[in-house]
C-alpha cells in the first residue's frame, strides 16, 4: 500500500469535526453542518444527485475502500479472540461470532443507508457520523429536534472515550509482551506497571508527530509488522493442535457477556464507515448484498473465527488476554512475533491518539480563541500521560477491552444507528422496522448493562 493510500486510511478514522455544512434546513441550524451543493438542472427541472455532486481530489476505488475497511477491522482486537472463544466455548463461539458480525454489519448498514437518505433530503454530498446523527434528529419528529446538538456532542464524546480507552489498551498490550521477553532473558520478573511507565516518553514523542501526512509512513510500518506477527501466531496455533473433544463446545452463561464485549470491540468499525463512504468514487457500491461493507465484514469474520477457534483449541484454559502472550517465549520466531506485534501496536497508537487529539483540540479552540501550537503540544502531552496513567492503574487487557466494547461500542455501534433510523424515517415507520430495531436495541442495552457490570467486576476482582 502506497503512502497516499495509507494517509487516506488514517484520515478515514478521523471525524470531520471541522465540517463544511451550511443551512441544511431553513429553520434548523445544527451546530456543525456540511456545505450545500449547487443543484444541477436536468431537462429544465431542478435535479440533485449527491454522489455526482461530490468533488473529491483523490476518490478511492472499491478495491481501495475494501482494503481500508479490512485494515480498520483487523486491528489489535483480533489478538483477544482466543480469549473470547474461551468464554463462549468452541462451537458456540463460531455461531456467536457470526451473530455479532451480523449485528455490527447491519447497524453500519443502517447508518450509511440513513446518510444516503439525508443526502437527498438536505442536498449535501457527504456527512460524518456526528453529522448524520445531528441532522437525523434535526429533521426528525418534534421531540427529537431539540436534542440534535446534544446527539452530535454525545457521538463525539463517545468516540473520544472509545479511542482514548483503546490507547490505554494498546499501552498494556505493548508492555505485556516486553515484560515476557524481559523475564525470559533476564531471569527475573518486574511488575508490568514499570514497563507501562517506561513507555510514557516514547509515546509522548510519537504524539508529537505534527499531522497525518507525517504519520502515514508509521502506519505503513505498523501494517507490515502486524501482518508478520499474526502470520507467526497463526503458525503456532496450527501446530500440534489437540482434539476438539478436549475443549468445551459451549461456555457458561456467566462468561458469555465477556465474549460479546471482546468480540464487539474486535469487530466494530462504526467509526470508519462514514469516512470511507465519503471518500468513495462509487459510494452506491458500499451497500448492497455484494457491497464493500458485506464483503469486508465477511472476510473479517472468517479470520476472527479461525484465530479464535484454533487459538483456544491450542491453548485451552491457559489462553491469555492476547494470543501473543501464549506464544513460547523460548522460540526465536515467537520472540520476533512478540516484538513485531508490540512495535505495530506502538505505531498504531499514534493513529488512535490523533482521533482523540482532533476532538479535544477542536473543543478547546471553540472556547479559547487564543490557543496556540504551544497549547496543542501541551494537550498532546497531557492526553498521553493520562492514557498511560489509566493503563498503570488497570494493567489488564481483557476486562479493559470488554469495558470499552460494552459501554462505547454498544452505544455507538448498535443503539445509536437504530435510533438514527427511527428519526430518519419517523413518518414511515413499519411494523417490521419496529420489531427489528426493538430487538437490536434490546441486544445493545443488554450488552451495555451486563458487559459493563461484568468488566468492572473483573477489574475489581483483579485489583
Amino acid at each position: 500500500m502506497g503512502s497516499q493510500d495509507t494517509e487516506l486510511g488514517l484520515q478515514s478514522l478521523l471525524l470531520d469535526e471541522k465540517s463544511k455544512m451550511k443551512e441544511i434546513l431553513p429553520n434548523i441550524k445544527p451546530s456543525n453542518i456540511l456545505e450545500k451543493v449547487e443543484d444541477t438542472r436536468l431537462n429544465g427541472i431542478d435535479y440533485f444527485d449527491p454522489f455526482l455532486a461530490r468533488n473529491l481530489e483523490h476518490p478511492t476505488t472499491n478495491g481501495e475502500t475494501l482494503t481500508h475497511l479490512l485494515k480498520a477491522c483487523l486491528g489489535t482486537g483480533i489478538l483477544a479472540m482466543p480469549l473470547a472463544f474461551q468464554c463462549s466455548g468452541l462451537i458456540t463461539g463460531i455461531f456467536a461470532t457470526v451473530f455479532v458480525s451480523l449485528v455490527c454489519t447491519y447497524c453500519s448498514y443502517l447508518l450509511v443507508k440513513c446518510a444516503h437518505t439525508l443526502y437527498w433530503r438536505t442536498k449535501v454530498s457527504s456527512m460524518s457520523y456526528a453529522d448524520v446523527a445531528e441532522v437525523a434528529f434535526a429533521n426528525g419528529p418534534e421531540w427529537s429536534r431539540k436534542f440534535s446538538s446534544l446527539t452530535r456532542q454525545s457521538v463525539l464524546w463517545l468516540l473520544f472515550v472509545t479511542y482514548f480507552g483503546t490507547c490505554s489498551v494498546y499501552t498494556v498490550i505493548i508492555a505485556s509482551n516486553f515484560q515476557q521477553l524481559f523475564t525470559y532473558h533476564m531471569g527475573y520478573e518486574l511488575n508490568i506497571r514499570y514497563f507501562i511507565m517506561i513507555l510514557l516518553i516514547p509515546l509522548i514523542l510519537l504524539s508529537y508527530v505534527p499531522n497525518l501526512k507525517h504519520l502515514a509512513p508509521v502506519s505503513m510500518v505498523a501494517n507490515l509488522l502486524m501482518a508478520s506477527g499474526l502470520g507467526v501466531a497463526f503458525y503456532y496455533t496450527l501446530c500440534n493442535v489437540p482434539n476438539i473433544s478436549e475443549r468445551p463446545a459451549v461456555g457458561t452463561f456467566e462468561t458469555f457477556p465477556t465474549f460479546f464485549c471482546l468480540t464487539v470491540f474486535a469487530m466494530e468499525a462504526i467509526g470508519v464507515v462514514m469516512p470511507l463512504e465519503n471518500n468513495m468514487k462509487t459510494p452506491r457500491d458500499f451497500l448492497g448484498v455484494f457491497g464493500m461493507l458485506n464483503i469486508g465484514m465477511g472476510g473479517v469474520t472468517i479470520v476472527y473465527i479461525l484465530l479464535g477457534f484454533f487459538g483456544y483449541l491450542k491453548y485451552g484454559e491457559a489462553t491469555k488476554s492476547s494470543i501473543t502472550l501464549n506464544l513460547p517465549t523460548e522460540d526465536v520466531a515467537a520472540q520476533v512475533a512478540k516484538i513485531c506485534i508490540s512495535l505495530a501496536v506502538f505505531c498504531t497508537y499514534g493513529l488512535q491518539f490523533f482521533v482523540c487529539l482532533e476532538i479535544m483540540w477542536t473543543k478547546i479552540k471553540e472556547n479559547f480563541e487564543k490557543a496556540t501550537a504551544y497549547h496543542n503540544y501541551v494537550l498532546r502531552t497531557v492526553l498521553v500521560t493520562m492514557s498511560v496513567a489509566i493503563a498503570v492503574a488497570v494493567p489488564t487487557i481483557g476486562p479493559f477491552i470488554g469495558l470499552i466494547g460494552a459501554f462505547c461500542f454498544s452505544l455507538l455501534g448498535i443503539i445509536m444507528p437504530v435510533v438514527i433510523e427511527f428519526t430518519t424515517y419517523w413518518d414511515n415507520v413499519t411494523v417490521w422496522m419496529t420489531v427489528r430495531n426493538t430487538v437490536l436495541i434490546a441486544v445493545g442495552i443488554m450488552a451495555l448493562i451486563f458487559g459493563t457490570v461484568n468488566s468492572i467486576a473483573d477489574i475489581i476482582t483483579t485489583y
